[in-house]
């Protein structure tokens, strides 16, 4: 079943105050390549799979300032505001409560704004698997070495092909998703696979791509300028120049 044959939405949780990045503006807001983070996601959705719905969680005191950015930067992609919540479990709440009762069979995705990076390949292969298994994760392999501390001076190898580093959209079907986000709230509710898993619903593991990176700290953010720049086409020189 391919992702066009049900309805999709994405539910973009954006409710960091971006204090790892040493400023005042949270981190969602932050410019690269000429524009805000948020813009870039939104983007990636919105041209992976046109038809989307696109439900952005804000904290309330936040959204005053994205609607301005949204005029400054003549930002016209339409999409909803949903207010966010005291946990990420409680944004993702209050997401999906955005989307019409009506619906009822569809596909739904669970993005973190901060990741503007994400393939259009990756996208639509999430909401394919999660059409056939209903529950989809894109993930990539871990390349570096693992050590588990197992003492306050001992540690031990791990074997790193055994483990895999989890990325978003984490995608769903829609029943499913509202169902398990009945639950009450846990600590051990890492992400929306985990809140998922905790019905006893087996998930499906999607290849990522590598450059699907979480903004968190100001290297990141040097990154993710330089790949924007290194997508800019390469304008060649006038004849006659250099």
């Amino acid at each position: 079943m391919s992702h066009a044959a049900l309805p999709c939405y994405v539910i973009i949780v954006a409710g960091g105050k971006g204090l790892r990045m040493g400023g005042d503006l949270p981190k969602q807001f932050l410019p690269i390549g000429g524009k805000p983070v948020l813009m870039h996601t939104i983007e990636a959705f919105s041209k992976a799979m046109p038809d989307i719905g696109i439900v952005l969680v804000l904290p309330l005191d936040h959204q005053a300032y994205w609607h301005e950015l949204c005029r400054q930067y003549s930002f016209t992609l339409s999409h909803t505001i949903a207010t966010g919540g005291q946990t990420r479990f409680h944004s993702v709440q209050n997401g999906l409560a955005a989307i019409p009762q009506s619906v009822t069979d569809a596909i739904v995705g669970v993005h973190d704004g901060v990741r503007p990076f994400v393939s259009h390949d990756v996208i639509r292969r999430c909401y394919d698997e999660a059409s056939r298994t209903d529950v989809a994760v894109p993930v990539t392999s871990v390349v570096e070495t693992l050590r588990e501390l197992t003492g306050s001076e001992t540690s031990v190898t791990r074997d790193r092909s055994r483990y895999r580093m989890v990325q978003t959209p984490q995608t769903f079907r829609l029943d499913l998703l509202r169902q398990a986000y009945q639950q009450p709230y846990r600590d051990t509710f890492t992400d929306d696979a985990s809140v998922v898993e905790a019905l006893g619903h087996a998930v499906t593991l999607v290849e990522g791509n590598r450059e699907n990176i979480k903004l968190t700290t100001p290297f990141d953010l040097m990154v993710a300028e330089a790949m924007v720049m290194n997508e800019a086409p390469v304008i060649p020189p006038v004849r006659g120049e250099g």
